[in-house]
């Protein structure tokens, strides 16, 4: 079996940043993709990031491009999500995804690309 343990979250204010971590343990797989998604007080669960594993390559939802920045340490099977510029809009508990099923294609934004998933944490963005 696999875990992801997100960290990270906290209380910040408007203008503030974060740094979410996303640590994977136990059984491990090559990963196609890691992504951070999050969910709002009575929204759906929603995309924000997505790293592609072998090449790096990043995708990111409109709301969050260019203040949010996602990236991977391999080596520690790890996955971050740096936040800077946060908005009160941005109040979530943010999950850590990641997919170890081939894909013929892959959007990166779909949740159901992913099959493991963390408990979240939450992160909350003070006006």
């Amino acid at each position: 079996q696999v875990q992801l343990v997100e960290s990270g979250g906290g209380l910040v204010q408007a203008g503030g940043s974060l740094r979410l971590s996303c640590a994977a343990s136990g059984r491990t797989f090559s990963w196609y993709a890691m992504g951070w998604f999050r969910q709002a007080p009575g929204k759906e669960r929603e995309f924000a990031a997505a790293i592609n594993w072998s090449a790096g390559s990043t995708y990111y939802a409109d709301s969050v491009k260019g203040r949010f920045t996602i990236s991977r340490d391999s080596a520690k099977k790890t996955v971050y999500l740096q936040m800077n510029s946060l908005k009160p809009e941005d109040t979530a508990v943010y999950y850590c995804a990641a997919a170890s099923m081939y894909r013929s294609s892959r959007t990166y934004k779909w949740a159901q690309e992913y099959n493991y998933w963390g408990q979240g944490t939450q992160v909350t963005v003070s006006s």
